[in-house]
């Protein structure tokens, strides 16, 4: 029962919109509505300004970070931890507060591995920050970054964590569909810091 609680409850937090939250607190608006339409740091970022974007990012590190933090003190079974890992990250993509229709859940995947082990989040940043220099793309180095933790929980951890790890990397793949189609075609948004609304 504990155990159930615990992935329900990771599910629940994930479904906190965070940065939804901060567009319609501060502008009355959807932020689905602004922008690239997701509720995650980066349309915060080009729609509202720094602020908003490091604050959506924070707060979306720390709903993954919390339930694996509160995992690893209470479970002795490394898949129940990863489970609730991808509990609060598939809330946040399907958060049952907005229907189902949330954001990408890189920022909440990262926080989740932090908690879960520091040399995997290592991985996932350095391998987001090679992509992003390289592409000059977000949701290139976001995924780059997904992609070497599984492959780094592949050889580190119980072939479970892998598995579980690894649908959650197809998940967030396919999350971002639509931009892998436009860095294909060459119209997805490049990195930049200024507020466009």
């Amino acid at each position: 029962m504990h155990e159930i609680l615990f992935i329900g409850s990771a599910f629940l937090l994930g479904s906190i919109p965070f940065g939804y939250i901060i567009y319609y607190i501060t502008e009355k608006k959807d932020i689905r509505s602004v922008g690239s339409g997701n509720i995650g740091a980066t349309n915060l970022l080009r729609s509202k300004g720094k602020l908003a974007g490091l604050i959506t990012l924070m707060l979306d590190l720390l709903k993954g970070f919390i339930p694996v933090f509160y995992g690893l003190k209470h479970f002795d079974y490394p898949v129940i931890i990863i489970l609730g890992a991808a509990a609060v990250v598939t809330g946040h993509i399907f958060p049952l507060f907005l229907k189902f229709k949330g954001g990408k859940g890189v920022a909440t995947f990262a926080g989740a591995i932090l908690a879960f082990s520091l040399p995997g989040f290592l991985v996932f940043f350095c391998a987001f920050l090679l992509m992003a220099w390289i592409t000059k793309y977000v949701s290139a180095g976001s995924l780059a970054g997904v992609v070497a933790v599984f492959f780094f929980t592949l050889f580190t951890q119980l072939v479970e964590v892998s598995m579980i790890l690894f649908s959650l990397t197809i998940l967030i793949i396919v999350r971002h569909r639509s931009n892998l189609k436009k860095i294909f075609s060459g119209t997805e948004n490049k990195m930049s810091f200024k507020r466009n609304g």
